[in-house]
């Protein structure tokens, strides 16, 4: 697979790391990546990826932008209100972009469409605040064989995971939805926050397609933006995990 001599200059930074060089730019131009959620952490996340050159890109989201959401979803702008996420973010990515190609379904992934919405993926992130879509997210995905990249955000601290075959998965890290779990909609989350954790999607998603560095499989990065630290402990399987512990 050839570059242009705009690609070149687009990815340029790219193609002089090591970790990367043409190699990992021609197979990030090969990939595909399903992105569950453009809000938050989809819309950091969507722009990097687009930026560094995926291939592919697939938008899953059925809400629309509404004003709150201008606050920390970088992607949208003020025109955007009322128009449909994947369609807006779309138009962003297209204007950053035009290599790539961007495929929008306005939908809300479920268990019954996880499967049919992820296949093809090389590599598919969950930014999604909903515990029974990051349940389907995790099984489509392991079933599929894909690798998840998975982001969640709270107030001042947020947390990332690479959850592949030969690790553990999402349910693994929570068994189920926790009674009293809390919704950015219900205790906040400074805006800033979303973009650093929808970032280090992006870079894991990069890493993965790419084969540089190590992921963060079977590992989780939790992240306090109010205290300025960050720290990765340890994820092992759950022998008695309802979607993994048979493989």
């Amino acid at each position: 697979m050839s570059f242009t001599e705009e690609e070149r200059q687009r990815y340029a930074r790219h193609i002089l790391l090591k970790e990367i060089g043409g190699p990992g730019q021609q197979r990030l131009k090969a990939a595909t990546v399903a992105i569950a959620g453009a809000g938050g952490l989809g819309a950091p996340a969507a722009l990097y990826l687009a930026a560094a050159g995926v291939g592919r890109l697939v938008l899953i989201d059925d809400d629309s932008v509404s004003l709150d959401n201008l606050q920390r979803q970088i992607i949208f702008r003020n025109a955007d209100v009322g128009a449909a996420k994947v369609d807006r973010a779309k138009a962003a990515l297209v204007a950053l972009n035009d290599n790539i190609a961007i495929e929008i379904e306005r939908q809300r992934l479920t268990e019954s469409n996880a499967a049919y919405l992820l296949q093809g993926a090389d590599v598919a992130l969950d930014g999604t605040d909903d515990f029974d879509t990051r349940f389907a997210i995790n099984a489509a995905t392991r079933s599929l064989g894909i690798p998840l990249v998975s982001g969640a955000v709270g107030r001042w601290e947020g947390q990332v995971s690479t959850f592949a075959r030969g690790g553990p998965c999402y349910r693994c890290f929570v068994p189920e939805a926790p009674p009293d779990a809390e919704t950015c909609a219900r205790v906040g989350v400074v805006g800033a926050l979303t973009g650093v954790i929808g970032s280090i999607m992006a870079l894991e998603a990069i890493k993965l397609i790419t084969l540089a560095g190590e992921p963060l499989i079977g590992r989780v990065m939790l992240f306090d933006g109010l205290n300025g630290n960050a720290r990765t402990v340890a994820l092992s399987p759950d022998p008695a995990c309802p979607v993994c512990a048979n493989e």
